[in-house]
């Protein structure tokens, strides 16, 4: 994890969709928006399912981290809030919200992320403001940091 001292100064530029990693979640690679109109970060996610462990809400959930394959991830983190998401087209909905570590750019740090049903959607992540605080956006460019629309 980077300092605060030297948080400013060891930005990383992006462009607007990159590839990540959510190591925590094992998903070794995720092709995101970085959408700095959407304020939370959200991740696909289906079969979503809450449990308790440990006197504590926990979710289950799978995805398919590479779009147009096969690849099925299941994965479990504790919930760590719940919020009411306006999505794009104005519809409300509320979200199991879970922090989890990513990695982009030779920088990892945590983040929090909504998860819902992004099936039909361009990109199973949108990175939202609030996951920002590392990066500086370009929003001209794409895959700076590597790979191309198809893989990482």
């Amino acid at each position: 994890m980077v300092s605060n001292d030297s948080q400013a100064l060891s930005k990383v530029t992006v462009g607007w969709r990159e590839w990540a990693t959510l190591p925590e979640l094992g998903i070794d690679a995720i092709k995101m928006k970085v959408d700095t109109g959407a304020r939370t970060s959200a991740l696909h996610a289906y079969e979503v399912e809450t449990f308790e462990r440990g006197g504590n809400e926990w979710v289950r959930f799978c995805i398919h981290p590479i779009q147009d394959q096969n690849t099925i991830r299941e994965c479990e983190a504790p919930v760590l809030d719940r919020r009411v998401v306006t999505d794009s087209g104005g519809h409300k909905e509320e979200r199991p919200v879970i922090r989890t570590e990513i990695a982009l750019g030779g920088r990892q740090w945590p983040i929090e992320i909504t998860l819902t049903d992004r099936e039909n959607m361009k990109f199973r992540m949108l990175l939202g403001r609030t996951a920002m605080d590392l990066i500086t956006v370009d929003p001209t460019a794409s895959f700076l940091l590597g790979g191309t629309k198809e893989q990482p």
